[in-house]
């Protein structure tokens, strides 16, 4: 069995009386790519960001390589990539200067700083604006340079929310490839998105997220996947009203 390197246990995280997360159990394993899928406000996003320790959990245990998040070390967050909501872009920054950034951010050495982002600024196709400030870029140049900036120090751990977004049919192949490769090199992957088609060909398990309680699984390899998510979703929100009038 390959070794969990994305682990939540028991996640929960209420805003006042609601409980955007509820009860999540998830480990995502090296060279694994899992995808997690839902309709908007299922608790996407706020799963990823406890993982990431961008928010504290209400109740239980999020780790990351066997650490805590909450106590895990610089070595740790070394080795994570991640992008949630929004690119981590710095917008008065040209786009070779926030790939340094990035890298220093990561713990790269000097001298092998120049070599990586000129390795990203060709494998992502950014050469044509990488000194261009961040500012003036198209949304999918955008998402493109936080990609870059999330993968270029060859992360082991790598958490993407919407990785696709604002990119176009080019650009959303081009995702699927990095996800593919990301995990052939041995990254535990997890990853959120609208696109059911294309994770189906890159995930090795979809996770249905439903008001922030997994509801189900998806077969990556089955046919009508999205019919069983919608099925899933109604079936889940059936036994939720049952449950509430008495009747189940």
């Amino acid at each position: 069995m390959r070794e969990a390197m994305i682990e939540a246990g028991g996640l929960v995280r209420t805003f006042g009386e609601d409980r955007a997360v509820d009860g999540v159990d998830l480990q995502v394993a090296a060279g694994e790519v899992h995808a997690i899928v839902g309709l908007n406000g299922a608790g996407k996003t706020t799963l990823m960001r406890m993982l990431l320790g961008m928010l504290r959990p209400t109740a239980g245990t999020a780790r990351l390589d066997g650490a805590e998040v909450a106590t895990a070390g610089p070595g740790v967050w070394r080795r994570v990539g991640c992008m949630i909501e929004a690119q981590f872009v710095y917008p008065e920054l040209t786009v070779r200067e926030n790939l340094r950034g990035a890298a220093l951010l990561h713990g790269l050495p000097r001298d092998g700083i120049g070599p990586e982002v000129d390795r990203v600024i060709g494998e992502f196709l950014l050469g044509r604006w990488e000194h261009k400030r961040a500012r003036t870029l198209s949304l999918g140049n955008k998402q493109r340079l936080g990609l870059a900036a999330a993968l270029l120090h060859r992360p082991s751990i790598l958490i993407l929310d919407e990785p696709s977004n604002a990119l176009d049919p080019a650009g959303v192949v081009f995702v699927r490839d990095l996800l593919r490769d990301a995990a052939a090199d041995g990254a535990a992957v997890l990853v959120s998105s609208h696109h059911l088609d294309q994770l189906a060909r890159v995930a090795d398990r979809i996770t249905v997220l439903h008001r922030g309680v997994i509801v189900g699984d998806l077969d990556p390899g089955g046919t009508d996947l999205e019919e069983r998510f919608f099925s899933e979703v109604y079936e889940a929100d059936r036994v939720r009203a049952a449950r509430a009038t008495g009747a189940a």
